[in-house]
């Protein structure tokens, strides 16, 4: 009997209902690839890309440390420096749009972990206003930096950009304001619990 009926259908209806079905599995496609990206869970930078942010929206983020010319700071748990926002305030980010592309939120999917010398009684997240759960340490919403390329590059030690400078930060929850890619020459580290703004 349904043979019957697919016989008397319109050419048009026999053609349309499988190129309806395509378009709809190309949409799926299409939604699913750009979801992990658009996510701000990963690492916008050549380090990561779009593969990294999907793999760091689907697992909780570990925050451990790194040493190198700045000190001792805070890492991912692939050696990925992490910055502060002077701009930001306690469990607060100000950093979106185009902020957040040259910054990317670290995320996390679950409760974040810490690892070495990180606290896990530092560590929380806040909500961004799209819905992600970013990284908190000592109430510092955490950040990649866009030109960092490979694990324990700290370029965006320093900078000024989108209204602040941007830190690393230290275990004990201080930020970072001495040596690194964005500091004076021959300054020395220092930490500081001063005022972010």
């Amino acid at each position: 009997m349904s043979g019957s009926l697919v016989t008397r259908l319109p050419a048009a209806v026999k053609l349309g209902v499988p190129l309806a079905a395509a378009l709809l599995a190309a949409a799926a496609c299409s939604s699913g690839s750009s979801s992990g990206a658009a996510s701000g869970g990963g690492y916008g930078g050549g380090y990561g890309g779009a593969a990294g942010a999907s793999s760091a929206a689907a697992t909780a983020m570990t925050i451990e440390t790194h040493t190198g010319s700045a000190g001792t700071f805070l890492t991912d748990g692939s050696g990925r420096s992490v910055y502060m926002f002077a701009k930001d305030g306690t469990n607060a980010s100000a950093c979106s749009g185009a902020c957040a592309s040259a910054w990317p939120p670290v995320t996390t999917a679950g409760s974040p972990a810490a690892s070495g010398g990180a606290k896990s009684s530092d560590l929380g997240t806040l909500t961004r206003s799209d819905g992600t759960k970013q990284v908190t340490y000592d109430g510092h919403a955490l950040y990649y930096f866009a030109g960092d390329t490979s694990a324990g590059q700290t370029n965006g030690q320093g900078v000024n950009g989108f209204g602040a400078k941007w830190w690393l930060v230290a275990p004990s929850g201080a930020i970072i304001t001495g040596t690194g890619a964005g500091a004076a020459p021959g300054s020395s580290p220092t930490a500081s619990k001063a005022a972010w703004s």
